[in-house]
């Protein structure tokens, strides 16, 4: 990610362009034992928490850290806002009431079969599709390479979308392609483009919103059906237009973060050989050993809110309207909350208090079907395969994350 801004000589910190992001999280470390409650006039200024209990209330108060007004840094270069991601309660509640209605374990229970098979067809695909001889005639291990973030998870995350919205199967090819240009372009912040790409979701929200609108399903398992149950807090029937942005965003939300940490997972057991192996040993540690992955590695470093009045912290204070961002990806690895906080441990005691889908009335809305969905791609991949390693250079926070050499399972 680039940014034109240069920062003022009373900036606390600058934000890092590098694909180390071992000096992001040093960075991280810094401010939450020096600055915590940080100042930057880069991307039109904000403020930056960076610890844990700073970042877990701020979550938390709903009611005076909004969302309306900025959700993300840097925002959507075109100002646009859509539910439930940019409103607050009470508007925000009948949209999240009508998503979670989607996502309760009966219908995951019956999404999980269907989204093994989606993962087993396209990883077996990508390794046929990529095949490749041993060129030295020195091994008998064939092996294959492919990205396991831009190709196997955008694709995957998908299909994903495609069983918990209802879509037709042809659409998720469309989706995978669609999304991650509309993703690259918001972070180069290529306003045209963004819209350009942005446009064809929104067509795609429409085409389902239209069908559901003249034939509803049953609200317990169609998000697009359950949205059209829920009233507004004046009782009136919620704006068609708000009800498409809404499905605008359900269509992209699961598109970024999983195939990030897909490649943060598999980049990581390539370095730990040990962990790898003890989890093709036993499949039953991939849910937590997949909660830990998502404490280190949260692929969202952090959401914003805007305090509706000045907020005293640490010695300084927040003048109210001024962008705040909670930095999850630091809370998560704050040592006063989490023992070695830089290091895997599987089966931590207190894994569930991580911060990695956020927390309060906005947290991650999939957060049950990302759980599952991340399980089951990494069961998948260890199950095809019988080791792999990375195969190339790493980027950090892109949509195409890493590229990976799989080997093939006999």
């Amino acid at each position: 990610m680039s940014f034109t801004i240069t920062t003022s000589p009373n900036d606390d910190f600058a934000l890092i362009e590098d694909n180390n992001p071992d000096k992001i999280y040093a960075q991280f470390e810094q401010l939450r034992s020096k600055c915590p409650v940080a100042h930057t006039s880069q991307t039109g200024g904000f403020w930056l928490l960076t610890r844990y209990d700073d970042v877990k209330r701020a979550a938390s108060d709903t009611d005076t850290f909004i969302s309306s007004v900025k959700a993300v840094i840097p925002s959507d270069p075109r100002g646009i806002r859509r539910p439930p991601l940019n409103t607050d309660p009470p508007a925000h509640t009948p949209y999240r009431t009508a998503l979670d209605r989607t996502l309760k374990p009966a219908r995951l229970k019956r999404l999980g079969p269907i989204l093994e098979k989606h993962a087993q067809r396209e990883l077996d695909a990508l390794l046929n599709a990529s095949y490749l001889d041993d060129q030295d005639g020195d091994s008998e291990t064939p092996a294959a390479q492919i990205d396991i973030s831009a190709q196997f998870g955008a694709s995957f995350a998908a299909w994903v979308e495609v069983a918990w919205l209802n879509l037709e199967d042809e659409i998720a090819p469309v989706l995978a392609t669609t999304a991650a240009k509309w993703v690259n372009a918001w972070r180069q912040q290529n306003a045209a483009e963004t819209s350009a790409q942005s446009a064809r979701l929104y067509d795609l929200a429409r085409q389902l919103f239209a069908d559901r609108k003249k034939s509803k399903r049953d609200p317990e398992s169609d998000p697009a059906s359950s949205l059209l149950l829920e009233v507004g807090p004046d009782g009136q029937p919620l704006d068609d237009e708000l009800l498409i942005g809404a499905l605008r965003q359900s269509l992209v939300v699961g598109m970024v973060a999983p195939p990030i940490l897909l490649g943060d997972m598999c980049a990581h057991l390539s370095r730990d050989r040990d962990l790898q192996a003890k989890l093709r040993a036993d499949l039953s540690l991939i849910p937590a050993a997949v909660e830990e992955f998502i404490r280190l590695y949260v692929p969202y470093r952090g959401f914003c809110r805007t305090p509706k009045h000045d907020i005293d912290l640490h010695g300084r204070t927040i003048p109210a309207g001024q962008p705040v961002t909670m930095t999850y990806a630091a809370a998560n690895r704050d040592p006063d909350v989490f023992e070695n906080p830089n290091t895997f441990i599987l089966n931590r005691e207190n894994i569930n208090s991580h911060l990695g889908f956020g927390r309060g009335r906005h947290r991650c809305a999939g957060m049950p079907l990302a759980r599952m969905a991340l399980q089951i791609a990494l069961r998948v991949i260890l199950q095809h395969t019988e080791d792999f390693e990375v195969n190339g250079p790493l980027h950090a926070s892109t949509f195409s994350v890493m590229d990976e050499k799989v080997v093939y399972s006999s």
